[in-house]
């Protein structure tokens, strides 16, 4: 008998899919070790830049699944997103002309050990320059968007609208600084390149009159949706931004990539603070639970494990680097399976609190 099978399975679960460049291999292998333990159900899954490629590509793997009659959709999300992956890494096998540009918009750093980290660190420089992308990518070049658009059949996603997860991606309008979540027939490659779009290095990207700046800014992921647009409790965030870093940034790329994380992270702090202030009043009585959810908040992430790959490493296209990645994932993934499987449904395995919340209500000293 299969373990799906003999274990209880638990409500369907909603994921959250941080964005970090390369690092989102992480969030491949946590992926794959999911779908391959066959006893979780996804609901919805709201993605952020590498998040939303994640999120997609799982989607397009299920709804080719159903299009195509195959017996066992989640082995066909496992191909999807290896598929995708390893065009990851085959453009990073292209020529030094191809592979620099499409490595420095895959991430936010150079590998110093790079042949491509020339070019990169002039790139970079861009960031405290004058110059704009509108001055200096003029033609908007984004090998990105034709690979992405190459991998996933947006249509069929589409399509298959309420017989595979809902998926969410994060972009940030640039009018209002506010989120923008991108789902159904609004879903689409401009969605994702939105998503990943870095305002110093790309034109914002335009959809429907609107433009647009990467998601990070306003949701790395965006948890919201997850809890007024599905109905089950249990969110599983996939983090692989470090919150804290012991380090001491000094150099001014490690400034800058410490910087980017601290942005990034931003919005994700403000929606968990506010998860635990609602799971707070829910808990002294003082909100109606018919009109509040008391989510119940799970995290998979590398810990110290994936804090040891710099900052640099998210701009890398090394299979090596990527595969490595991706066997950290399914590791954490699984053992967060045989400890927390049995909290879905029941309690959050997440202590908000001490993770997420900051200080501002403690006594200040010499008061």
């Amino acid at each position: 008998m299969s373990r799906a099978a003999s274990t209880p399975l638990p409500p369907p679960i909603n994921l959250a899919l941080q964005g970090g460049g390369s690092h989102g291999a992480f969030t491949w292998g946590v992926l794959d070790a999911l779908l391959e333990d066959g006893r979780l159900n996804f609901e919805g899954i709201s993605g952020t830049s590498a998040g939303a490629m994640n999120a997609v590509a799982l989607a397009h793997g299920l709804a080719q699944a159903l299009e195509k009659a195959r017996p066992d959709p989640r082995e066909a999300a496992r191909e999807s997103l290896a598929a995708f992956w390893n065009g990851v890494i085959a453009m990073g096998a292209l020529g030094e002309a191809q592979r620099a540009p499409f490595g420095f918009l895959f991430g936010h750093a150079a590998d110093e050990n790079s042949a491509a980290a020339p070019w990169l660190s002039a790139m970079s420089a861009l960031w405290t320059s004058t110059v704009s992308p509108y001055q200096s990518n003029p033609f908007d070049i984004n090998p990105l968007r034709s690979f992405v658009a190459g991998q996933i059949d947006f249509e069929a996603v589409a399509r298959q609208a309420g017989k595979i997860p809902k998926v969410f991606v994060v972009a940030t309008r640039v009018s209002t600084g506010k989120a923008e979540i991108f789902s159904g027939e609004r879903l689409s490659v401009d969605a994702v390149m939105a998503s990943a779009c870095l305002p110093t290095l790309f034109k914002a990207v335009e959809i429907d009159g609107q433009h647009y700046w990467d998601g990070g800014y306003s949701g790395n992921p965006a948890i919201h949706p997850l809890i007024y647009q599905c109905t089950g409790r249990d969110i599983v965030l996939v983090q692989i931004n470090p919150i804290e870093r012991e380090a001491l940034p000094t150099s001014s790329a490690q400034i800058l990539d410490r910087l980017n994380e601290i942005s990034f992270n931003a919005a994700l702090i403000a929606e968990m603070r506010a998860i635990d202030f609602v799971k707070r009043l829910l808990a002294e009585g003082k909100l109606d639970p018919a009109h509040y959810k008391d989510v119940l908040m799970h995290r998979i992430d590398g810990g110290e494990a994936l804090e040891a790959f710099s900052a640099a490493s998210k701009s890398s296209t090394s299979a090596a680097l990527i595969h490595q990645l991706r066997d950290l994932g399914r590791n954490h993934a699984q053992n967060w399976l045989q400890h927390h499987f049995k909290d879905l449904g029941q309690r959050s395995s997440v202590n908000i609190k001490s993770d997420y919340l900051d200080d501002l209500r403690l006594p200040v000293r010499g008061a």
